[in-house]
Order: structure tokens, then C-alpha cells, then sequence
């Protein structure tokens, strides 16, 4: 480096960064999954892992083959989109009869609040409540059927 008054500096940076660079992609080589990729952006065994997963949902259309009122009820209701384990959670097992419990109501007032709540990030023409304004400590279905909120 005799073209160089201060060349044995840049050396040492660009081995440094070299060594940098090569410590990258060792530690690359040793933490990324191989089957990464293969699907695009995504580990392809994490589909293999998700299929292993018990299912915990039933889907509407499990909840309708037994709970015709319901269905009917909320027809004309603006919850009529919602699903049914939105508010009262994954029923898997009690739509197929492997669990023979009565699932719990869910708390009225915490389940309309998730959605219903005051909040500035939601659009306007949502319903939306400010609670000390709205209702006292009673629980929403004291003026509301939850599956079909109009006022009753």
C-alpha cells in the first residue's frame, strides 16, 4: 500500500467489515431454518406444525345446525356477520359432542365493550359508547338482546 500514506487503516476496516460480513452469514447459515423459502416467505414445516394444531373453532355454520333460533333472531341484526365464537370463543369440541358442558355465557358487559367501546381509531358510523354516559354498572343485555342489540 505504498500509494497510501494511512493504507494500513483502510485495511484493517475493510477486514473488519469483511469479517463482519463473513460472521453474517455463517450465523445465517446456522439459524435459518432449510426449509425457509420454499413457500416464499415462510418456514414450509410450518405448515406441517399449524396441521398439527387440534382445531378449536367450529364456524358458524356449526352453531346454526343446532341453535336455529339464534340464526333466525339475528337475521336482521347488525351482529348478524359476527360469528358466534367471537363473543363466546372456540366451541370445536362442544359443536362436535366430544364436550358435553353447556359452554359459560360470556360476560355480557366485558364481550360488548371489546367491540363497543368509545375509540377514536374506529370509524364513526360504528357504534360505539362512552361508557359513564351510556349505562350504569348493569350489564348490556338489561336494554340490549345481544343477538340482536336493538333496543328492546
Amino acid at each position: 500500500m505504498g500509494g497510501f500514506k494511512n493504507g494500513s487503516h483502510l485495511l484493517r476496516v475493510v477486514v473488519f467489515c469483511a469479517a463482519g460480513v463473513a460472521v453474517f452469514l455463517v450465523a445465517r447459515q446456522v439459524a435459518v431454518p432449510k426449509d425457509f423459502g420454499k413457500y416464499g416467505h415462510y418456514r414450509a414445516g410450518a405448515l406441517d406444525d399449524a396441521r398439527a394444531k387440534p382445531v378449536v373453532f367450529a364456524g358458524q355454520k356449526a352453531c346454526g345446525e343446532c341453535h336455529t333460533d339464534i340464526v333466525e333472531l339475528r337475521k336482521t341484526s347488525k351482529h348478524q356477520k359476527v360469528s358466534c365464537e367471537v363473543c363466546h370463543g372456540p366451541l370445536a369440541k362442544h359443536a362436535s359432542g366430544d364436550d358435553t358442558t353447556t359452554p359459560k355465557r360470556p360476560d355480557g358487559r366485558t364481550a360488548c365493550l371489546t367491540c363497543h367501546l368509545k375509540n377514536v381509531s374506529k370509524p364513526a358510523a360504528f357504534p360505539q359508547i362512552v361508557l359513564k354516559d351510556h349505562a350504569d354498572d348493569g350489564p348490556c343485555s338489561a336494554c340490549h338482546q345481544p343477538h340482536n342489540p336493538k333496543i328492546s
